[in-house]
C-alpha cells in the first residue's frame, strides 16, 4: 500500500470526509422516506384511533426497535459499498442464544457473542483482501447461522433470562417506551457514521477508496472496524427481539434481511456506497413496520401480506426515483 507523506495525510483526508458529509446531506433523501411514514401512520390511526395513546403507541412501535437496529447495521456494511445478506439468520440466532445460552451456560453465550463479532472482522478481511463480493460471504454465512441456530434449538422456546425480559416490559406511563430505543439505536447509528474519524473513513472507503489509501488509512482496517460496529448493533437487534418473544427463533427475524436493505434504501442510501444516513434509516425501518401493522388492520390475509408489503415499497422507492430527478 502506497503511504503518502504525514503532511499530505493532514490535507487529503479532511477535505474527503467534509466533501462527503455535504454530499450525504444535499438534497434531504430522508424527506421522502418521512412523508410516507406520516401517511402511512395517518392512515393506520384512522382505521384504529386507539394507536394515539401511549399504550397504544408502544404495541404499534414495539416491533420496530429490533429492525431499527438491524437496519443502522446494515445501513454500516453498505456505506462501505457492501451488502449484508446474513442479517436476518444472525439477528435470530442471537435469540437462540439469548433464549438458551444465556439461562444454561452464561459465560459460554458470552464467548459465543465475542466470536461472532470476530468472524465478522474475518469477513470483512476475506472481502477486503481476496476481493469476494460481499454478498458471496454473507449469503453464506447466512447459512452457517442458520445451521448453528438449529443445532442449539431445533424448534422455538426456551427462555430469556429475567434482565432481558424486563426490558420488553418497562412501560413508563408518560412516554412510549420503543420510541426512547428508537431514538437511542439512532444516535448509535448517527455517531459511528457521522461523528467519528472511523465513520468518515467507511463513507470514503465506499465512494473514494483510492483516495482513502493515498491518505495513508488502512482499507482493510476500515472494512474490519465496519463489519464488526454493525455486528454489535445485530447483537444487539438479537437481544432485544428476545426481550420482546421471550424466546429463541433463529427464523424469528428471516424478513429482517431484505427490510434492512429496503429501510435503508428507503431513508437515502445507495448500493454504491459511500453515504449513511442514519434518521432517513430509521425513518425507512420504522415506515417498514408501521406498513406490516396496517396491512394486518385491514385484515389482508397473512398470504398476500408480503406481496402487498413489497408493492408497497416498490411504489415508495419509484417516488423517490422520481423525486430525485426533479429536484435535479
Amino acid at each position: 500500500m502506497t503511504t503518502a507523506p504525514a503532511g499530505q495525510r493532514s490535507a487529503s483526508f479532511p477535505t474527503t470526509t467534509t466533501r462527503l458529509r455535504g454530499s450525504a446531506i444535499n438534497g434531504s433523501p430522508a424527506l421522502l422516506a418521512l412523508v410516507t411514514l406520516a401517511v402511512i401512520f395517518a392512515i393506520t390511526a384512522s382505521l384504529q384511533p386507539g394507536i394515539l395513546s401511549i399504550p397504544g403507541l408502544t404495541l404499534m412501535l414495539m416491533s420496530s426497535v429490533p429492525l431499527v437496529l438491524a437496519a443502522q447495521a446494515q445501513m454500516i456494511i453498505m456505506s462501505v459499498g457492501d451488502i449484508d445478506l446474513s442479517v436476518g439468520y444472525l439477528v435470530g440466532l442471537i435469540t437462540v442464544i439469548a433464549a438458551t445460552l444465556f439461562i444454561d451456560a452464561p459465560l459460554l453465550a458470552v464467548v459465543a457473542i465475542v466470536g461472532i463479532i470476530v468472524v465478522y472482522g474475518l469477513l470483512a478481511l476475506v472481502v477486503q483482501r481476496r476481493g469476494v463480493p460481499s454478498i458471496i460471504v454473507t449469503l453464506g454465512m447466512s447459512f452457517v447461522w442458520l445451521g448453528i441456530g438449529l443445532q442449539i434449538r431445533p424448534t422455538p422456546g426456551g427462555q430469556t433470562p429475567d434482565w432481558l425480559s424486563v426490558i420488553s416490559t418497562w412501560r413508563p406511563t408518560w412516554f412510549p417506551a420503543p420510541v426512547i430505543f428508537i431514538v437511542l439505536a439512532t444516535l448509535a447509528g448517527w455517531y459511528i457514521t457521522r461523528r467519528s474519524r472511523a465513520g468518515a473513513q467507511m463513507r470514503a472507503l465506499g465512494s473514494q477508496a483510492a483516495t482513502l489509501e493515498k491518505a495513508g488509512v488502512s482499507l482493510t482496517r476500515t472494512r474490519i472496524i465496519a463489519y464488526a460496529l454493525a455486528a454489535v448493533l445485530m447483537v444487539a437487534a438479537g437481544l432485544l427481539l428476545a426481550s420482546q418473544t421471550w424466546s429463541g427463533d433463529v427464523n424469528a427475524a428471516s424478513e429482517y434481511t431484505l427490510m434492512t436493505i429496503a429501510a435503508v434504501i428507503l431513508g437515502g442510501g445507495t448500493f454504491s456506497g459511500g453515504r449513511a444516513l442514519p434518521i432517513g434509516t430509521t425513518l425507512g425501518a420504522v415506515t417498514l413496520g408501521l406498513i406490516t401493522v396496517l396491512l394486518s388492520l385491514i385484515n389482508l390475509p397473512s398470504a398476500l401480506q408480503s406481496a402487498a408489503q413489497g408493492l408497497i415499497v416498490i411504489a415508495v422507492l419509484a417516488g423517490r426515483i422520481i423525486t430525485e430527478r426533479f429536484v435535479r
